[in-house]
């Protein structure tokens, strides 16, 4: 059946700012299905009050709509312009719960607008866990035992029959909000009542724990005619009882049997086709059990895309918003075409010849006195994903991703050595148990006790047991003495030179010139979604290490995937994983850089591991490579492809930190130079430059040894702020007000960060914080926004209101910050972006840091004027254009407010006060016309409220 040509225009809902539980997957989604309908012809309308995502910016849909949530906005919208459809399977638990509160309202039906994509039935019946056991019950498929409670009483008598431990879920949540393993009876009581207020309905379901059982996922999709297909298995490495959100997952399936496997098919398939009438994605989570009869309970059935929608697409190849949004409008499987080879039909499944490893990226260090323990409730804020010929290779890849000062699994120092703390940490989960496995396996814990305390597979540990064996054999050798077939093993297995570098107590740069001279050189393979049985059309790549093979000719060849072509080309190094203080604005400046170069006739090299977002779908730049962003991986690209340059300003921190080794390497970095980046990091030099310049910034020193704070607090007085050099979003920062808080915290950062200079600030108390942002090409400037901030100074830029342009600053403060900014501007000889953060205190404008790179903020103003400065920016950073090329028309009508979005719910018992240690998740933009706003007149009586130290 061809799409529905009644359907002409069509109402996407996003998910609002990013939360612990609901992040930038559901851009990446929304960002795809809006592209997929416009494709069609469809005039796409789209409603997301977060101003970070690419997914909220003209270049997704034709009309976007910065609001808040609710069904008042949606009544706006629908005033404003004809909706024949909304679509909420994009956006989330949000989208849904909205479309849901909508229809309740006789909204849809009032203004003539049809739900495409689900069926709200559907949704009632996944949502509503009484409802859930009623349906699987109806389809014979086996649940764990579990009984509904809908009050205090109601709990306490199932938890008496049960027994512990058992599992508390609360209805209608996302991320496992409200969400427990209760092991103890002593904890039950406040557990059950954490559940009842998370549920919507106050309802929770208490299930009999089932532990140890192995967990896996299927992404389904299916159309109006019935058909359905299995885009992807997911394996969870730890058993029942983590989060799918919070555990490592394995793709395709690895300990499963193939008769399980089918059996499992079968009955997602079942559960699929009876559960109302719609066409899209849906994700189905079962546990089987860990012996030999591996019997099969439903958890949980999505019918919308997920959070492991995005990474099955990136996993597979096979784009599933894309495609779930077509079916949305009535096309059957059978009708499209596989966008990867574009000539097979989109109602196949995927063959996977290589393995991906998901590990997801915790922040545990942001929420002090957070229980790290991993359970049902989602903790980690975001996840990186490696792609490799093995589980092994996958794994190190993944771990190479994470930026947690690690090379991979073990061999760089940091393991643990006491048996008793790695026993407990078996037993404890948390962020680093994958590491806490490889090192227990180095202590010559048995695997049986391993697997008895954490329940993982065998299959997994013996392979983690292998990788330990491996490094074992090469400590053995020197460099010279290292068997090359040893060597080899080991860059097949993922092991980074770095990692091999430590085992042989060498230089990493020795390790890679002993490997060149082998000739042990990455190649790349296509993710093409169908084992290479059909060409691939899409240039979406992974490396891997390959022995050659005998041509007929009698010569070696290994076979390279990646052609190089010889257009000019221009690398994009990503953001990596999304974290507090570095997200998806950078994921946003990355997509709008690469999409600046391409209209400039560059061919656009993407480098990225984040799985969720859209700079790694396949279809954004000429070549995507799917790797971490760690030295060894972007060397070999870049050996490989030979481009002009690469850009390192756009993908926050993480690309910056190797703009050093870039430079050092000799590989040009296109826009503002190494020297000035190092400079304005450099707290010295870029102080002696605003003395230059006559511009005034607060007193400090630099000190590189915690001896030294008595003599500096001494000259400048407390109170202090103290903070280690080159981090994002305030890691590490603390206010100190005597000299027993500036010893304490001073040894703590030189534990956290060896080898690094700690800054000492005289903090101005009582300030007026404020920041501007601005482009320039390397002569001229243009300041794109200034914001004052509502909250004092020494609360971090990230965690504080927002206005543009400012509310209480005077026409001479004003000027100063322009001149400020213009200066410094001209004087790093920025080509591209700068932010410059300023304190004003007795009517002086102090000048506290300036990064020449994208910020946190260039999404907001850009959203907020309606202006593409990362655009222009791209083109200045190239030589394309200069400042004067383009004509600057601004336009906003009032305020804009940069609101701070957090997710203490997910740690109760944490610390809420704010300080200069960033720790919000995401943002709302909020659009006023006068500061008699409700909403600004309540932010700014609250001020004062949360400042800590």
């Amino acid at each position: 059946m061809p799409k529905d040509t009644s359907i002409k225009s069509v109402l996407i809902i996003g998910s609002g700012p990013i939360v612990i539980g609901q992040a930038c997957e559901f851009d990446y989604s929304g960002s795809q299905a809006a592209r997929s309908l416009r494709e069609e012809g469809i005039e796409v309308t789209l409603i997301n009050s977060n101003p970070a995502t690419i997914m909220t910016d003209p270049v997704t849909a034709d009309h976007v709509y910065l609001l808040p949530l609710t069904v008042e906005s949606l009544e706006k919208i629908l005033q404003e312009r004809k909706i024949d459809a909304v679509l909420p399977t994009m956006g989330g638990q949000t989208a849904l719960n909205l479309c849901i509160e909508a229809d309740k309202q006789g909204l849809w039906q009032e203004y003539g607008v049809r739900i495409i994509g689900v069926d709200i039935e559907a949704i009632h019946i996944t949502e509503d866990r009484e409802r859930f056991r009623q349906f699987l019950d109806q389809q014979g498929i086996p649940y764990a035992p579990s009984k509904i409670a809908t009050s205090y009483l109601k709990g306490k008598e199932i938890a008496q029959e049960f027994g512990f431990p058992l599992c508390i879920r609360p209805s209608f949540t996302l991320g496992g909000s409200g969400a427990s393993i209760v092991y103890h009876k002593e904890d039950f009581d406040s557990l059950l009542k954490r559940g009842l207020e998370e549920s919507p309905i106050h309802e929770v379901l208490i299930d009999k724990a089932l532990m140890g059982w192995k967990e896996f996922e299927l992404e389904l999709l299916r159309d109006s005619n019935d058909n359905v297909v299995i885009i992807c298995s997911i394996e969870n490495f730890d058993p029942m009882g983590i989060h799918t959100g919070d555990s490592i997952t394995v793709a395709p399936a690895m300990t499963l049997s193939d008769r399980t496997y089918q059996r499992m098919r079968d009955m997602a398939i079942k559960m699929m086709r009876n559960l109302g009438k719609f066409a899209g994605g849906c994700n189905v989570q079962f546990a089987v059990s860990p012996d030999e009869k591996e019997d099969i309970v439903a958890i949980e059935i999505n019918p919308r895309v997920s959070r492991s929608s995005a990474l099955a697409s990136k996993a597979t190849g096979y784009p599933i918003a894309k495609i779930a949004a077509k079916l949305a409008l009535g096309y059957h499987l059978t009708e499209l075409p596989n966008p990867i080879t574009g000539e097979t039909s989109a109602y196949f499944e995927p063959t996977l010849d290589y393995v991906i490893v998901k590990i997801p990226r915790w922040n545990f260090d942001k929420f002090e006195g957070a229980d790290r323990r991993l359970g049902l409730q989602m903790k980690s804020v975001g996840e990186v994903m490696g792609i490799g010929r093995s589980f092994q290779e996958a794994l190190h890849k993944a771990a190479q991703s994470l930026e947690i000062k690690r090379n991979g699994l073990g061999a760089d120092g940091k393991g643990l050595t006491n048996q008793d703390l790695v026993l407990e940490k078996l037993a404890n989960p948390s962020w680093d148990r994958i590491f806490v496995i490889y090192d227990a396996i180095q202590l010559g814990i048995p695997l049986r006790k391993i697997h008895e305390i954490t329940k993982i597979d065998m299959w997994f540990l013996r392979e983690i047991e292998d990788l330990a064996n491996t490094q074992r054999r090469i400590e053995e050798h020197t460099l010279e003495s290292l068997p090359p077939e040893l060597f080899f093993e080991a860059k097949q297995k993922g092991f980074a030179d770095r990692q091999i570098a430590h085992m042989l107590r060498r230089l990493e740069s020795e390790v890679f010139n002993k490997r060149m001279e082998y000739g042990f050189k990455r190649v790349y393979k296509l993710v093409d979604t169908c084992a290479a049985e059909f060409p691939a059309k899409t240039p979406y790549y992974y490396s891997t290490f390959e022995m050659p093979v005998m041509r007929p000719d009698g010569s070696l060849e290994v076979k390279n995937d990646s052609k190089v072509s010889d257009r000019k080309k221009v690398v994009v190094l990503g953001s990596g994983p999304n974290r507090i203080g570095q997200g998806i604005e950078f994921d946003y400046c990355c997509v709008h850089g690469v999409l600046a170069a391409r209209e400039c006739g560059y061919e656009t090299i993407m480098i990225n591991c984040n799985p969720e977002t859209v700079s790694t779908d396949f279809n954004i730049s000429d070549k995507l490579y799917f790797e971490p962003v760690f030295w060894e991986h972007i060397y070999e690209i870049i050996l490989h492809e030979k481009p002009i340059g690469v850009i390192v300003q756009l993908g926050g921190q993480t690309a910056l930190k190797l703009a050093e080794k870039l430079h050092r390497y000799g590989i040009p970095i296109i826009g503002t130079s190494f020297e000035s980046l190092d400079l304005a990091e450099d707290r010295g030099k870029f102080s002696n430059l605003l003395r230059e310049h006559n511009i005034p910034y607060p007193k400090f020193d630099v000190i590189t040894d915690p001896d030294q704070i008595y003599e500096v607090a001494e000259e400048l007085g407390f109170p202090l702020l103290v903070r280690p050099s080159y981090v994002l979003g305030g890691q590490g920062m603390k206010i100190v007000i005597n000299m027993e808080e500036l010893e304490h915290h001073v040894v703590e950062l030189f534990k956290d960060f060896p080898g690094n200079r700690v800054l000492l600030d005289h903090y101005l108390d009582g300030a007026i914080e404020a920041e501007a942002d601005a482009i320039a090409d390397g002569e001229d400037v243009y300041i794109i926004g200034i914001m004052e901030h509502i909250e004092p100074c020494g609360i971090h830029s990230g965690d504080s209101h927002a206005v543009l342009p400012p509310f209480n600053l005077g026409p001479l403060i004003i000027e100063q910050i322009r001149e400020h900014t213009i200066t410094i501007a001209k004087a790093l000889k920025v080509k591209g972006l700068i932010n410059v953060q300023f304190a004003i205190k007795n009517d002086v404008v102090y000048v506290i840091e300036a990064n020449p790179r994208a910020s946190r903020t260039v999404p907001f103003i850009a959203k907020a004027y309606g202006e593409p400065y990362v655009n222009y920016a791209t083109r200045f950073m190239l030589g394309e254009n200069k400042v004067k090329d383009f004509e600057y028309k601004p336009q906003l009508d009032g305020y804009a407010i940069k609101i701070p979005v957090f997710s203490f719910n997910k740690f109760p018992n944490v610390n809420k006060e704010l300080g200069p240690q960033m720790r919000s998740t995401g943002e709302a933009i909020h659009f006023i016309k006068n500061l008699r706003d409700p909403v600004f007149k309540k932010v700014y009586s609250e001020r004062n409220l949360y400042l800590s130290r």
